[in-house]
């Protein structure tokens, strides 16, 4: 095998390769066997949904959101394929499937694998939390039937990298013979599947102590037929890896480490070019902190050379934190990038709250003239907002929303509940101490309450999280939240189908909307196992109910916005409306702020009692 000793010697390493001997089964891959000389190496790739309330795998025929994890892991295969890495006689074959939008049947996996004359295996990949017992059901007959199965992806590396013992799930995927993949693949991708080929691969393989460099690292790739699968055919890709900060609530900083790492802008142009041969123009950026990344601006000139030179059609979803404003040029040269969406980890608006999560870079007050600077320039604005902070009360969240809609020019606002989510410094502190926490890892899904509150019961805490939507998501903010965007430029009725997408999941999907997607698909027979198959009257008869009642609802969700959209426009000068939120940034606007007067206190306490009036104010844009 190729480089043999030095993968065996990485692999081994570090605290979960001596976790090894845990494995009371024999892994995918333990016995050493000789891989033909000459045939077919199959690889199924499949990045696992996870199952709703009632069991049922959630998919769609379209779904929100790509995975990038599956992304980099074809790509490395490809270039391990173009190598011939098995050998010039043998040909690797790859399979790449995302099941949010796509059916997975464990025995057509199971015949297509078995096919191939040298062998092969399934891979899961980017299996989070939520979506590991998903992913142990489609390993189960897999490994029955003796095919090598490997899994990998955040739970998998975080529970390794910060648990002093392997978790139940984790011992039980060793038991059945998986191999498990903690770390990152670039540079690693020959020797692993070498490994898995002729049987020497250990039970853990571990990388975690030694993160590779991004400069020159291979890029994520999918192809056009996979993406089409994705709404808007939205691609994704990432600048940069790692986060310097240390929210306790995060698994980033302790799964791709807190030294950030970056990819150059020669990378990135050769991702929009290889994607643009294939017809592909949008893409999610996934950094964690686009405007932390050190390389942002000479990618961003980059991208705007593409386009406004050679006339390339990119678009651009990007995360950044609160105080991206503050960069000079950042925004501009973003929105001129082709910047059109932005994720902001808002997280909270109660600096206690934010000072318990140890994320104290969030400044408040500068949330509003941050917000102003995308609006200005037609940007939707998308922010995360957590609840169930040790402070949180169902009367303090309810107040809080309302400051957000009267004071802050916020387009969309998703909910999440505070979660322990296994790799990061909550779960780990939480399982030290052995405070309890929901043993279902299904429902570790940021919609579910998985462990206890100091002051709410969860009944309280699960009755607010699914209050703040209806609160949010009023008619009445509807129609503030579209005219904000018709004043400013932006394409309303791009908003009015997101906002619809945003409240339809939640109210008639029930589910997060970053787990939903367009019309939504669900078979009988792959229910969660320990779950009754429902016989075929049952099952159908329920089913056909549930698709004519969803769709009346969708229809009359979105002829409600439609017909607020169309009034506003109706009545013309779209430009002239104003509102609070909308108003200048000013010394004397913020000592009105409802804001600062509900967490003012909070406020001197985090920061310092800061001078609000003697902020810097930012520079009006120019549109």
């Amino acid at each position: 095998m190729q480089n043999g000793s030095a993968w065996e010697s990485a692999a081994g390493g570090g605290d979960a390769g001596r976790r090894t001997a845990v494995a009371s089964a024999p892994s995918a891959a333990a016995d050493a066997r000789e891989v033909p000389a000459a045939g077919r190496f199959r690889i199924a790739l499949v990045k696992p949904s996870h199952y709703d309330d009632d069991g049922y795998v959630i998919q769609w025929q379209r779904c929100f959101l790509p995975s990038n994890s599956l992304a980099s892991v074809y790509a490395l295969l490809l270039e391990s394929r173009e190598r011939r890495i098995l050998g010039d006689a043998v040909e690797i074959e790859i399979s790449v499937q995302d099941e949010t939008n796509t059916v997975i049947e464990p025995e057509a996996l199971i015949a297509w694998l078995s096919e191939a004359e040298a062998g092969g295996f399934l891979g899961l990949v980017g299996v989070q939390s939520n979506q590991f017992p998903r992913a142990l059901d489609i390993a189960r007959p897999l490994r029955a039937a003796g095919l090598p199965v490997a899994i990998g992806g955040f739970h998998v590396s975080g529970c390794l990298a910060m648990l002093p013992e392997v978790p139940p799930d984790i011992q039980e995927a060793l038991d059945l013979g998986v191999t498990l993949f903690c770390g990152e693949a670039e540079g690693r991708m020959d020797g692993f599947v070498q490994a898995i080929a002729d049987g020497s691969a250990p039970p853990i393989v571990n990388f975690m102590d030694d993160l590779p460099d991004m400069a020159a690292a291979t890029a994520p790739f999918l192809p056009s037929e996979v993406i089409a699968r994705n709404l808007g055919s939205t691609s994704s890709f990432d600048a940069g890896r790692g986060c310097p900060f240390q929210c306790s609530f995060c698994t980033i900083i302790n799964v791709q480490g807190r030294k950030s790492r970056f990819r150059t802008a020669d990378d990135i142009e050769a991702i929009l070019r290889t994607n643009a041969e294939q017809g592909i123009h949008a893409f999610f950026v996934t950094d964690d902190n686009f405007a932390r990344n050190k390389n942002w601006e000479a990618i961003l000139d980059r991208c705007i050379r593409l386009r406004e030179v050679e006339g390339m059609t990119i678009q651009f979803t990007i995360q950044v934190d609160t105080l991206c404003h503050k960069t000079p040029g950042f925004i501009e040269k973003a929105v001129r990038a082709g910047v059109d969406q932005v994720f902001i980890g808002l997280e909270n608006i109660n600096p206690d709250n934010l000072t318990a999560a140890k994320k104290r870079q969030n400044k408040i007050w500068e949330y509003r003239a941050m917000l102003q600077e995308w609006k200005q320039r037609g940007v939707m604005t998308t922010a995360g907002y957590i609840l169930g902070f040790p402070g949180d009360t169902p009367e303090k969240i309810r107040t809080d929303i309302a400051i957000i809609q009267r004071e802050l020019p916020l387009d969309i606002l998703e909910f999440f509940n505070l979660t322990p989510l296994p790799g990061s410094e909550d779960h780990q502190r939480m399982t030290r101490e052995g405070a309890w926490m929901d043993p279902d890892m299904n429902k570790y899904d940021l919609e579910h309450v998985v462990a206890r509150h100091p002051v709410m019961s969860a009944a309280e805490w699960e009755g607010i999280y699914r209050e703040a939507w209806r609160l949010y998501y009023t008619p009445a903010h509807i129609e503030t939240l579209l005219r904000r965007a018709a004043a400013n430029g932006q394409p309303v009725e791009e908003l009015a189908r997101i906002i619809a997408l945003f409240c339809g999941s939640i109210s008639i999907e029930g589910v997060h909307p970053l787990q939903g997607g367009w019309s939504r698909v669900k078979v009988r027979t792959q229910r969660r196992s320990g779950l009754p198959v429902e016989s075929r009257p049952v099952f159908y008869a329920k089913r056909a109910w549930e698709v004519a009642s969803r769709r009346v609802l969708w229809s009359l969700l979105r002829r409600r916005i439609e017909r607020i959209r169309r009034r506003i426009l109706r009545e013309g000068k779209v430009e002239a409306y104003q509102d609070f939120a909308l108003a200048p940034v000013a010394g004397e606007t913020l000592e009105d702020l409802q804001l600062l007067q509900t967490h003012g206190g909070s406020i001197a306490r985090t920061y310092g009692a800061p001078d609000l009036k003697q902020q810097p104010q930012p520079v009006a844009a120019s549109g």
